[in-house]
């Protein structure tokens, strides 16, 4: 059981190994770049920096989260800025939508659908919109931002839990090497205890504030659960990580890679939230089973033999 453990671990970490540096160690990872030609009808999202398609590109979604915008080519779907500048020459077929910034829809440029923006829009004379021109407020379809709200809590919670786990590292210098012992030596109590935890403490916060004098702490209960959930998710990536990347390589790296490994395949979807939940259980587990264990279940210690005599 200990082998194939280990074998999983070392297969999830390698297939998203590539992905981890590149996530991590550059700036723009997960954007791409304006520049970057790939096959017609890809989406494209950028994180900062700006968003261009150029005459006789073609895109599906374009999506910036800060940055200016200039559309010269087609945009197949919905345009969606949320900080910077808007400028159409070219066409989107379906919204326009500008959270902060100016809008310019230049004569010739196609909207084919409806132009929504916190500022007024600048329509020139013989520009085309098909839909209507309005505030934010006047409301649009929020199905257009599903994946824009899927990729910024993605990129929230990747950045939350590197930041937690850097720090439970440091203030835990021995959490690493305890948590991959507990889930290799003790997978069956790991779970155990892991899956309790996790279906115990909701229920314990409904019971809690079901009773008049203890309405507080069930509300501080009910209300740390998403951080305490955070935290498991977060010790199985240093577990992981160091369930592979052995020592004496620093323990920061070996989290890093667990904990890039659980971020790709949350990227995968309904795989991604099973992954959580499984997570969270380990983790969960892993902190039950480190914190019971007994100095006897620590690496074993080989003494030296005595050094022979002088003659």
């Amino acid at each position: 059981m200990k082998g194939i453990l280990r074998r999983g671990a070392i297969l999830l970490v390698a297939a998203a190994a590539s992905v981890t540096v590149a996530a991590v160690l550059a700036p723009g990872a997960f954007a791409q770049d304006a520049d970057d030609e790939g096959p017609p009808g890809d989406d494209q999202i950028v994180l900062t920096g700006s968003l261009v398609v150029p005459v006789g590109e073609t895109v599906g979604t374009a999506i910036i989260f800060d940055g200016d915008a200039l559309i010269e080519g087609t945009v197949r779907e919905s345009l969606v800025v949320f900080n910077g500048s808007v400028e159409v020459s070219g066409s989107v077929g379906e919204d326009l939508v500008a959270f902060n910034g100016p809008v310019v829809v230049r004569s010739g440029a196609e909207i084919g659908g409806n132009v929504f923006s916190r500022r007024t829009a600048k329509i020139e004379d013989g520009a085309t919109v098909g839909g209507d021109v309005q505030g934010i407020a006047g409301g649009f379809d929020f199905g257009d931002l599903f994946l824009a709200g899927r990729i910024a809590w993605w990129i929230g919670y990747s950045v939350s839990t590197l930041l937690l786990g850097l720090a439970l590292l440091r203030l835990a210098r021995g959490l690493d090497g305890a948590a991959s012992r507990a889930l290799e030596r003790h997978l069956g109590a790991v779970f155990g205890f892991g899956a309790l935890t996790f279906f115990v403490l909701p229920v314990v916060a409904a019971l809690l504030l079901v009773t008049v004098v203890a309405i507080p702490l069930g509300l501080f209960l009910l209300f740390a659960l998403a951080f305490l959930y955070t935290i498991g998710y977060t010790v199985t990536g240093v577990a992981l990580g160091r369930l592979v990347v052995k020592a004496p390589t620093s323990r920061y790296l070996a989290f890093l890679a667990g904990w890039g490994a659980l971020r790709v395949v949350e990227l995968v979807p309904f795989l991604g939230g099973l992954m959580w939940v499984v997570a969270t259980v380990i983790g969960f587990g892993v902190l039950w089973v480190a914190a019971r264990s007994t100095p006897s279940d620590a690496a074993p210690v080989t003494s030296l033999p005595p050094a022979p005599a002088a003659a």
